[in-house]
């Protein structure tokens, strides 16, 4: 079964009157997690692309880019992104349903939040609608002030990027505490890491990106203090 028609099978489930906790509840287990994880991104990336006051094709565009997508399952997901903006639960509820479910994978609740900032930027402009919302889902997530300034740095266009930050890393640090940050943060990259965290194949997109933007950050430490 495609995974899009167990997500629009979750989804109907909401529609048609099943709360959300007990629709999560149902995909605790780690196969079905990813069905979750869909379900948060579609969800909040469908209410944020409202924060702007509208919803944009380059918007809808941009989800097709971070979820790889068959053209046999394109009408699903559709269908599944038209039930998300029709759900009145509030975004609120699904971060912190989210939350709940990876709370002991801090990881994964990035990998969203540089879903939903590559969405934002889908349009060529970062809103301060949509920045208040993101700042308010990574509150829910418990992602800080500083490792939020971070993500946004590096996600949003003409926002200068920090190279230690990048890496989760600090000027004061030495050279080879810096390189285990910086494979460490390779590891963490790899579609076999992202899959066991309950990230779908489909979303594995999100870590190319943020390979380039690891691997630039180590390059330029490493010429800042060759």
């Amino acid at each position: 079964m495609s995974i899009w028609t167990r997500i629009t099978e979750a989804l109907s489930a909401l529609a048609g009157g099943e709360s959300l906790a007990e629709v999560f509840d149902r995909l605790r287990s780690p196969p079905e997690r990813s069905v979750a994880f869909t379900i948060a991104v579609i969800a909040l990336s469908a209410k944020m692309a409202k924060a702007d006051g509208l919803v944009t094709r380059d918007e809808v565009t941009a989800f097709r880019e971070v979820f790889r997508i068959s053209p046999a399952d394109e009408e699903g997901a559709a269908r599944v992104f038209n039930l998300a903006r029709q759900d009145t639960a509030g975004f609120e509820e699904y971060a912190v349903r989210i939350k709940r479910m990876f709370g002991s994978g801090r990881e994964t609740l990035h990998d969203l939040m540089e879903g939903l900032f590559h969405i934002a930027m889908a349009d060529g402009e970062y809103h301060p609608n949509e920045d208040e919302f993101l700042e308010r889902v990574a509150g829910i997530f418990e992602i800080g002030g500083a490792e939020f300034r971070a993500l946004r740095s590096r996600c949003v266009q003409d926002a200068e990027p920090d190279p230690y930050s990048i890496l989760g890393a600090s000027p004061d640090m030495d050279h080879d505490e810096i390189r285990r940050k910086w494979r460490q943060k390779v590891r963490e990259c790899h579609p076999d890491s992202m899959q066991a965290r309950g990230v779908p194949e489909e979303a594995i997109k999100l870590a190319q990106r943020r390979m380039a933007d690891i691997n630039r950050a180590w390059e330029e430490i490493n010429r800042s203090r060759a």
